[in-house]
């Protein structure tokens, strides 16, 4: 079963035929809607797949790159070459490793962050922060367990932040910027008695 998700205000439009015909077939992942109309519980449910051995990493970096661009017509291109820089998944399963414990620490959460940043870890071709931080959201958020808890951070959110999350609004971000932020939702969060990622939803107008 998938898991519940803060409230969203519409899914997100993916082009099945286009992304299945410009990815590996071994990167599809099975479960994934082929209506098109993906919502962020349809990639937690693979997440959760990847967690439990039903799925591999690659097939989490699939259904997180389809719901992050959703209908841009790049998308495809660019999660290939990402796919094709780990053709077995290593670097990704390596990145993720320190988020598939039933609450990822703070630091666990520092060093995925870094072994994503790191050519010599994880880093992989157009996988910049803006789309790691969506790999390590629906990795490794744990619904339920309150504090801090990984998020994503991109322009669009950066953009919305105030000055006090710590966070520069530019494209790219440091490790200690990003949990800056994760700590200051996690406060938002607490006094709101809402979710960590309802704060996120909330501050992003485009979904």
């Amino acid at each position: 079963m998938s898991t519940p998700v803060s409230e969203e205000r519409a899914p997100v439009t993916v082009r099945v035929d286009r992304w299945r015909k410009g990815l590996p077939p071994d990167a599809w992942p099975d479960a994934f809607p082929a209506s098109g109309e993906v919502w962020r519980r349809d990639v937690f449910a693979v997440a959760e797949a990847c967690r439990a051995g039903a799925a591999g990493p690659r097939h989490l970096l699939t259904a997180v790159l389809a719901w992050a661009y959703g209908p841009i017509g790049y998308g495809p291109w660019r999660a290939a070459r990402s796919l094709a820089a780990d053709p077995d998944g290593k670097r990704l399963a390596y990145a993720l490793e320190e988020v598939s414990a039933p609450t990822p620490a703070e630091e666990a959460l520092r060093t995925a962050y870094r072994r994503f940043s790191n050519p010599d870890d994880a880093r992989l071709p157009w996988l910049g922060p803006g789309l790691f931080t969506k790999v390590l959201y629906f990795a490794g958020y744990r619904r339920g367990a309150g504090g801090v808890q990984p998020l994503i951070l991109d322009r669009v959110v950066a953009s919305q932040l105030p000055a006090e999350a710590g966070v520069g609004r530019r494209n790219g971000w440091s490790c200690e910027e990003w949990l800056a932020y994760l700590r200051w939702a996690a406060e938002r969060a607490r006094v709101r008695a809402v979710e960590p990622d309802a704060v996120e939803i909330a501050i992003r107008p485009d979904r």
